[in-house]
């Protein structure tokens, strides 16, 4: 059974290979997510598949009759900000289909990586590339059934757009602060960009500053992942929860801070469909304990289920 409204639904990025409802649908069962995120194309290519409709259907109809919130992540390649014309329409023409996809099987949201700027072009300028070819398919979601565009601000490698809560207010700004755009926060991106998580209050500090930079309302789905690596290494590598540098106490948190009351979380940690299944029921243990934020919110744990790589780590 789904939680009740104000309680986040726990769930994973689940494999659809063989098919969204044949695959997708068993293993989130599998696992006890109570809510999924899936791949419609090559999360490392430029294919735009059509998909299978009956599938569609069934994987539609099945996350409906479960009570499971779904959202699309968008292929890793997508970045407007690239100095290259021919990335940078490539990128228009996967996110189109990842939402045009999304919408077919009734997802709430579609993420995207709010990109990097190029070819040492600068920041200011990047930016502008992206509102050129971001925008019109923001104003494109006019439908009720239309996803959410859903900005994943990043680790913070290379010439990042937006990685730590700062950058949010620029990136929207330039998407004119667009009713249809809405953030994805990634633990471990925001960990690796330097917002310490496992400090007291660090938690705190991290939705206070994304609301105050995006404003409320615009958070709608959380990337739940512990970190490999130290706080501000500005690399994205994923760990289960409370076995990285983050820690299950920082998570328990999160998920009793009124700016992510409802708000959905899907894992993207190692570990196959048991290390999901621990992860899942690791963090529903977190949201439903009684009582005030669990002590010692730093690393613990250090035997990860797997060191293997994530099924939608970035």
């Amino acid at each position: 059974m789904p939680p009740p409204p104000s309680r986040s639904p726990i769930g994973a990025h689940v494999p659809v290979a063989g098919g969204l409802a044949r695959t997708g649908l068993a293993y989130a069962r599998r696992i006890g997510a109570e809510a999924v995120q899936v791949f419609v194309a090559n999360p490392r290519g430029w294919a735009t598949p059509a998909g299978n409709p009956a599938q569609d259907e069934q994987f539609r109809a099945g996350c409906a009759a479960e009570g499971l919130p779904v959202y699309v992540h968008a292929p890793y390649l997508i970045n407007f900000g690239s100095h290259n014309p021919a990335t940078a329409e490539l990128s228009v023409a996967s996110l189109r289909h990842s939402l045009r996809r999304g919408r077919a099987i009734g997802a709430r949201g579609v993420v995207v990586h709010t990109g990097s700027a190029t070819g040492g072009r600068e920041r200011a300028t990047a930016l502008a590339r992206m509102r050129e070819k971001l925008l019109p398919l923001l104003d494109g979601l006019t439908e009720d059934d239309d996803p959410w565009l859903l900005l994943e601000p990043t680790a913070g490698q290379g010439a990042s757009l937006c990685s730590a809560m700062d950058g949010l207010g620029p990136y929207l700004a330039a998407l004119d602060h667009h009713p249809r755009a809405g953030i994805c926060l990634d633990t471990c991106h925001a960990f690796a960009a330097g917002h310490d998580l496992a400090a007291p209050d660090g938690v705190a500090a991290l939705l206070d500053e994304l609301t105050a930079a995006a404003g409320p309302g615009r958070l709608r789905l959380i990337h739940a992942n512990d970190s490999k690596d130290v706080c501000g290494a500005r690399k994205d590598r994923h760990a289960n929860i409370g076995a990285g540098h983050i820690g299950a106490a920082a998570f328990g948190a999160l998920l009793r801070h009124p700016a992510a009351a409802g708000v959905p979380l899907v894992t993207e940690t190692p570990g196959g469909p048991e290390g999901h299944a621990g992860d899942v029921a690791r963090l529903k243990e977190l949201r439903d304990a009684p009582g005030p934020d669990l002590a010692g919110a730093g690393t613990e744990g250090r035997a990860a289920h797997s060191s293997g790589p994530s099924p939608g780590s970035s």
